[in-house]
């Protein structure tokens, strides 16, 4: 059943509806529905990427394994096995020591790389924000649904009191009722201030 959002503001958080943020709008609006609020943000995070914020997140993956490192250091051994010992025999060695043209490329994979990484950090940041938020979505409606069924609870066992002592208040009036029944068929009458005897007066 629908409920007016205005006044859910109002008991659940004590403000007025106009004044609230838009993620507590958006979380007073789904109780008001009765619907959830929890999604998986990370299949719509995925499903809005370009395909190079996809290429930069595998670019981060892999250089930042084991296996490229591994990789790596095979190239750089290679590579410095060959133009240290195996090419310096035939004197063809493309890049000999102290491995100039190996420091070029080194210092361009890392310009490279860095930029890469870092669209990939800023990336999974934006991620973390968009959990974030979600997360607080999903506590803030948690705890405004325990809140209203607290107040629901408390509603129901003031009802249940007042429903006691009115049942209460009837039986002792039935009581009275009945003993001065019996004392009126036993011959006692009155009392002598000419009010009925109150059995519960002492």
């Amino acid at each position: 059943m629908k409920r007016d959002v205005h006044t859910l503001a109002e008991q659940l958080l004590h403000k007025d509806y106009n004044a609230l943020s838009t993620r507590e709008q958006h979380v007073i609006n789904r109780i008001a529905k009765g619907m959830h609020i929890s999604r998986d943000v990370r299949i719509e995070h995925d499903e809005g990427m370009t395909l190079g914020q996809r290429m930069a997140d595998r670019v981060a993956a892999f250089g930042g394994s084991w296996p490229f490192i591994a990789a790596f250091a095979v190239v750089m051994f290679l590579w410095i096995v060959f133009n240290a010992y195996i090419l310096v025999r035939w004197n063809r060695t493309f890049d000999p020591y102290p491995f100039i043209f190996l420091n070029l490329v080194l210092s361009m994979l890392a310009a490279v790389q860095a930029p890469i990484i870092m669209m990939s950090q800023n990336r999974q940041a934006a991620k973390d924000r968009i959990d974030a938020a979600h997360d607080y979505e999903v506590n803030l409606k948690s705890e405004l649904e325990i809140m209203a069924l607290h107040q629901k609870i408390d509603g129901l066992k003031q009802e249940q009191w007042n429903e006691l002592m009115t049942a209460q208040h009837e039986q002792t009036q039935m009581l009275l009722h009945l003993v001065e029944e019996i004392r009126i068929l036993k011959g006692e009458g009155r009392t002598k201030t000419g009010s009925w005897w109150n059995p519960l007066k002492k």
